[in-house]
């Protein structure tokens, strides 16, 4: 049985249909709502249901006045209303499912390789700069991996994968993976984007969470664009940042972008800045009244610079875009 979905202080209305969830039911009506893992794993997607009933897997079954349910994973049982942190107008969704080959497997670190896959010739994908892929697995399952390539080089992509010791696709595929080989991957996904407007904004990374923010820089960098970009990349230790070098370069060669590194655990070598990464974005930015920030990375950076910025340097919770990078399995084998 279908359903209809009203969105609370908004003249928008849709159809839900039977086993959908609200986030496809969404994107099917041309819409766009935050989110990021799409398995219930992060919260990038709560929002609110003010009147009706849906079943949230991981949840249970929740009915309306309630808060900080997973829109990405919740099932109307009636027609409902909902009040998702931001929604806008966009086109309607279109995805594809390539065969991508192995061009090439970099080594960037003791524990990130970068995967280079080449789509079939007269293949493209159409992309924007921050977005995702799902690796399709053999048993059905995906892992999900934010493009680190610009959109304009759409023949192929670019994933920054991390070696996880016992995880299913670092032992299975990734550990395996030679050139000519072949995954099957599906894009795009998620609204970590820049924004169309101009006002400065300040780039957070942990990890490998420094792929998208890679994508977004190199897209700035190739459409012409002048925006003010600082870029603030975190690490336990200075071989975590294993684009470093090429991040200085980029700096060096365009003055609208600024390069922090941060080392949490540095060793006496170190001569940059060290502890948390968003700590230091507040010691430099203590007024963020006006800014954009976009973070990308552990979900414990993500909460405590939301939490931060918001409480200390009167951001805007509007202006605080995020992609959490969580364990991409199947909710069920998660601790959620």
């Amino acid at each position: 049985m279908s359903h209809s979905i009203t969105v609370h202080g908004e003249e928008i209305s849709f159809g839900c249909e039977a086993g959908e969830t609200v986030l496809d039911a969404v994107e099917r009506a041309g819409y766009a709502i935050p989110y990021s893992c799409r398995k219930g794993v992060c919260s990038s997607c709560e929002g609110g249901i003010t009147a009706g009933v849906a079943m949230v897997r991981g949840q249970g079954r929740m009915e309306g006045p309630v808060e900080g349910v997973k829109l990405c994973q919740a099932r109307p049982e009636s027609d409902l209303e909902i009040a998702p942190a931001r929604i806008r107008k966009v086109d309607p969704v279109s995805r594809k499912v390539l065969p991508g080959k192995v061009r090439k497997v970099v080594q960037l670190a003791p524990d990130v390789a970068a995967i280079h896959l080449r789509f079939p010739i007269g293949n493209r994908a159409v992309f924007r700069a921050g977005q995702y892929l799902r690796v399709m697995m053999p048993d059905g399952d995906s892992r999900n991996y934010s493009m680190a390539n610009p959109p304009q080089q759409n023949d192929g992509v670019e994933l920054h994968i991390r070696h996880v010791p016992g995880g299913k696709f670092s032992e299975t595929v990734l550990a395996r993976l030679a050139p000519k080989d072949v995954l099957e991957v599906e894009l795009p996904y998620g609204e970590f984007s820049l924004s169309e407007s101009e006002t400065p904004a300040l780039l957070v990374a942990t990890g490998t969470g420094f792929a998208p923010i890679l994508s977004i820089i190199e897209d700035q960098a190739r459409s012409g664009g002048t925006r003010a970009l600082h870029l603030y990349w975190g690490g336990n230790r200075a071989v975590d940042l294993y684009m470093r070098d090429a991040v200085e370069k980029l700096a060096e060669k365009h003055d609208w972008l600024t390069f922090t590194p941060v080392v949490s655990e540095p060793d006496e070598s170190w001569e940059g800045r060290s502890g948390f990464v968003h700590k230091a974005v507040l010691a430099d930015y203590p007024d963020m009244t006006g800014m954009e920030v976009y973070a990308c990375g552990a979900p414990v950076m993500i909460e405590a610079a939301k939490s931060d910025f918001c409480a200390e340097a009167r951001l805007d919770p509007e202006m605080f875009f995020s992609d959490a990078f969580v364990p991409s399995g199947d909710v069920d084998a998660v601790s959620a």
